[in-house]
C-alpha cells in the first residue's frame, strides 16, 4: 500500500470517527430533549428510557465499528472471509 491509499484510508477513517461524533451529539441532545418532555408532562412513566436503550444499543454498536472493535465480523474478518473465498474458488477451478 503506497502513501497515498494510506492517506485515503486514514481519511476516510477520520470521516468516519467525525460521523460517530456527529451521531454521538444528536443522540445525546435527542435523548435529553425526551427526557425533560417526559419529566414535565408523564413523570409516572419514564417512556424516555426505550429510546435511551435502543438507540443507545446501536449507538455501541456504530462506535464499535468505527473504532475497529468488533469481535465478530469486524475489518479483519472480512479480509478473512474474502481470502479464504479466493482460495476457495482457485481451488475449485484447478
Amino acid at each position: 500500500m503506497d502513501n497515498s491509499e494510506k492517506y485515503f484510508q486514514a481519511k476516510k477513517q477520520v470521516g468516519r470517527i467525525k460521523d460517530f461524533y456527529r451521531h454521538l451529539t444528536v443522540y445525546s441532545i435527542v435523548i435529553i430533549s425526551l427526557a425533560i418532555i417526559n419529566l414535565t408532562t408523564s413523570p409516572q412513566y419514564l417512556w424516555f428510557l426505550w429510546p435511551l436503550f435502543w438507540w443507545g444499543i446501536g449507538l455501541v454498536f456504530h462506535g464499535m465499528k468505527v473504532f475497529n472493535y468488533m469481535p465478530f465480523l469486524g475489518t479483519n474478518w472480512e479480509e478473512k472471509k474474502i481470502n479464504e473465498l479466493i482460495e476457495k474458488d482457485k481451488n475449485q477451478n484447478r
